[in-house]
């Protein structure tokens, strides 16, 4: 079937890269907004790479998860500076960010004008200001995504502001920045990197090319998640979890998601739920009930076969069922201590307006079979 495949103009990936960032920066701008999280300190010794280079530096840090305020903010100080380039150096939330930052820096109006859902979802009209996105955690594959999630408190929901034109010139992927993560951290971003790669592989939107990337990169994750969660100076783990990050970005911008994603967004937008959490607690249960949809509706769909070859690539035998697949990842998120739904203020009462909301979601119309609104209510309640 035809396909199309974008990405970021350069990928650089491997142990202590990070050295190189002055010279990769080279002729890209002379004036960096570095957007970071909430430990400025983290990013003390790229400021000084930067600086080797000649490059003025102006850091802006992202508290949590961005949202319109917080892109506003980074336009507002990146233009009294001057920035003619952004780099983000952090998670999945300094890396959306500053990717919003440099789409707004280099399109005229207002963001809300650009935003889906809330606003008017207006194409950009030009190519970002150059973007440098460096990511320190191995979850969320933003590095190479063609889009930026924001929160709207205001209207209680999250959105995203999305173009080709927003992919970075450069995503530079070195593990050695992850083996100080807390525990808990690799455990929800590296569940999340995961789901990233069975969504876009089980959805209606897959593709030959986002196939080879999910097949390693859930290779990878199966291998590596657990080791990296109990050791995280275990390099080898390390690695693998980014690669299996990036493959993960890459597969879902150019195929698509699934129902655990369609029902994360409206959550983020409604709790403060952290993404790689909401999406562990909900990948088992959407698994088991897309395959007993599946089966009762569209037992000849594809994706029947697509789940047995992701259960044997998590468990590494040939002969492991869809359903053993759905055990498997049980038994990981139960082992990496990942809390429901309910710890963050999630309850029964919640369900239908968060049913409401996700039926709504792009990526809840990837899935492999529409589910309907007691299945959906039933994923929901089971991942309390």
């Amino acid at each position: 079937m035809p396909f199309e495949f974008a990405t970021a103009q350069k990928i650089v990936f491997g142990a202590a890269t990070i050295k190189d960032l002055g010279s990769l920066a080279r002729g890209l701008g002379r004036s960096a907004l570095v957007v970071t999280g909430r430990s400025v300190a983290r990013a003390e010794p790229l400021l000084k790479l930067l600086k080797t280079e000649g490059l003025a530096s102006h850091v802006f840090a992202v508290s949590g998860e961005p949202d319109v305020a917080t892109v506003e903010q980074g336009m507002t100080q990146a233009r009294a500076a001057g920035c003619d380039l952004v780099v983000s150096f952090g998670g999945g939330s300094a890396i959306d960010a500053g990717k919003a930052i440099a789409a707004m820096l280099a399109n005229d109006g207002p963001l809300l004008d650009y935003l889906e859902v809330i606003g008017r979802g207006k194409a950009l009209a030009r190519p970002s200001t150059p973007f440098i996105a460096i990511p320190t955690t191995a979850g969320t594959g933003s590095e190479v995504t063609r889009n930026a999630v924001l929160a709207s408190p205001g209207h209680r929901v999250k959105v995203s502001l999305r173009s080709p034109l927003m992919l970075a010139r450069i995503a530079l992927v070195d593990p050695e920045l992850t083996y100080d993560l807390p525990r808990s951290i690799t455990a929800s971003t590296g569940l999340d990197a995961l789901t990233q790669l069975i969504e876009p592989y089980v959805c209606l939107r897959a593709n030959a090319l986002t196939d080879a990337v999910c097949v390693e990169g859930l290779q990878r994750a199966a291998r590596s998640l657990r080791a990296a969660f109990e050791d995280g100076h275990n390099t080898k783990a390390r690695q693998d979890m980014c690669a299996a990050s990036l493959f993960g970005g890459l597969a879902l911008a150019n195929a698509g998601l699934g129902a655990v994603h369609g029902f994360a967004g409206p959550i983020g937008g409604m709790f403060p739920a952290p993404h790689g959490a909401v999406c562990a607690a909900l990948l088992p249960q959407v698994m088991e009930i897309n395959l007993r949809a599946l089966r009762l509706r569209a037992p000849a769909n594809e994706a029947l076969a697509r789940y047995e070859n992701v259960a044997r690539l998590l468990t590494g035998d040939a002969n492991s069922t869809a359903d053993q697949g759905v055990v498997w990842v049980k038994e990981l998120v139960s082992a990496l201590h990942v809390p429901g739904l309910r710890s963050y203020g999630i309850t029964s009462a919640s369900t239908s307006a968060l049913v409401d909301q996700s039926s709504k979601a792009s990526s809840m119309k990837a899935n492999p079979i529409a589910l309907t609104r007691e299945e959906m209510t039933e994923a929901l309640e089971r991942a309390l």
